[in-house]
């Protein structure tokens, strides 16, 4: 096969044509989520951004459920979810789980 110059075509041995679906579009408007860790007077905080569009009764009930399951205490705070200790792995396989 050989591809085209231009567009997202390509040339089959035989000359007919096979198209190729173009990616998917990704929503602008969705949150863009940043998970990193902070040290405050010593002790490691994950903190959780980008989550602005939740809202703040949703954004409760996702730290009330990440503290749960994590056994550790935690806060929200202007639109950001703080979670004692560093848990950006188990973080990050939770909410891909459950977002």
């Amino acid at each position: 096969m050989t591809k085209l110059t231009m567009g997202p075509r390509w040339v089959s041995n035989n000359g007919k044509d096979l198209i190729v679906k173009p990616a998917a579009s990704v929503n602008s408007h969705s949150p863009k989520l940043k998970i990193h860790l902070e040290i405050r007077s010593g002790k490691k905080v994950t903190v959780i951004t980008g989550l602005l569009t939740y809202g703040t009764d949703r954004l409760n009930t996702i730290a009330k459920e990440l503290k749960t399951s994590f056994g550790a205490s935690g806060t929200v705070k202007n639109g950001t979810i703080e979670i004692q200790g560093d848990k950006i792995s188990q973080l990050k396989l939770w909410l891909t789980k459950n977002l």
